[in-house]
């Protein structure tokens, strides 16, 4: 059963390394149409501060949602098939991640930020819904979960994941009005996760 979980997760994790690979494609080398100047070449540099953004951004998000992820197997004692379609749509939402982060560096600094910022927590909004139905597929019934995971533990985390959907909910709502606001719920939220602690004993592997 071990193996099972390890291989899930080693794809897993091959997953999330190309969706992080991907987004630097995103950041194109300026080409310059006038004389290649060292003044030129800078300022063109600095003009692509909305890529740099959008980069960092979803770089981040990324990097916060595989730590979770990982930290996800270690209560898992076996898999199933629900759980396997369950992680393929987290997966799938995580390999679409640079799609909105392309669109949010395009649109960031035009009338229609409002939208991509909208449409990039939108993005968010889904891989929430995506890790509760894949921490359900598990934890319902105690599926899937650990016999040394208790009943309080498996409560505080579908809390968390329950906050998380409404919190990028309002991120979502907000973006259609306060384009920025919603970017810095998102932030906030990411910055949230990583002090977030589930229990202070640690499980076996």
């Amino acid at each position: 059963m071990e193996k099972e979980t390890s291989r899930v997760e080693a794809f897993s994790d091959g997953v999330f390394a190309i969706a992080l690979t991907l987004l630097i494609l995103e950041i194109k080398v300026p080409h310059l149409e006038d004389a290649s100047t060292n003044a030129n070449l800078f300022r063109a540099l600095c003009e692509l501060w909305p890529s740099y953004f959008a980069f960092i951004l979803s770089f981040f998000a990324v990097l916060i949602m595989w730590i979770n992820h990982h930290g996800f197997f270690k209560y898992l004692r076996t898999i199933n098939t629900e759980f396997l379609f369950a992680n393929g749509f987290l997966l799938l939402m995580v390999t679409f991640i640079n799609y909105p982060t392309a669109i949010l560096a395009q649109y960031i600094n035009t009338p229609a930020f409002n939208i991509a910022s909208a449409f990039y927590c939108g993005t968010m909004l889904t891989i929430s819904i995506a890790y509760n139905l894949l921490w359900y597929s598990a934890a319902y019934n105690r599926k899937l979960v650990k016999e040394e995971v208790s009943d309080s533990l498996i409560i505080r985390i579908r809390n968390a994941y329950w906050l998380g959907f409404f919190i990028y909910l309002s991120a979502f709502i907000s973006s259609f009005f306060i384009p920025l606001l919603g970017l810095f719920i998102c932030i906030a939220f990411w910055i949230f996760w990583i002090f977030l602690k589930y229990d202070k004993k640690k499980l076996p592997a």
